[in-house]
């Protein structure tokens, strides 16, 4: 039977964007150096991170990453907010006019804590 709408290879089919191959968070950083630190591949981060900026964290992706990284899911909650905190940083000077504030923030962004 054929299927009808997005295939399951289809990008349109789980919100997935190629894009986020590339695009590197806070949060996908420690996810891929809990998943390191535990023996498993830090690629398996692009299945949580950036999505989690545009789609959130459900509790059970939140107890997959814990199990996975050998964190508590209060522990994987806070580096989220920590994450989607620094993205509206990052939203809010992307809109600022002095571009002196913002190449201020560029070099902190640089800089990963």
């Amino acid at each position: 039977m054929p299927i009808i709408g997005p295939g399951h290879d289809d990008p349109e089919y789980d919100n997935y964007d190629p894009a986020w191959k590339r695009q590197d968070t806070p949060f996908r950083q420690w996810l891929g150096e809990k998943l390191a630190a535990a023996g498993l591949d830090p690629e398996m981060a692009t299945m949580w991170a950036p999505a989690n900026r545009y789609n959130g964290l459900n509790p059970s992706a939140m107890e997959d990453i814990a199990l996975l990284t050998g964190s508590s899911t209060e522990h994987v909650r806070a580096t989220h907010k920590a994450d989607l905190a620094n993205w509206a940083r990052e939203q809010e000077l992307r809109n600022h006019p002095d571009l002196a504030v913002l190449d201020a923030d560029l070099n902190r962004i640089a800089r990963p804590t």
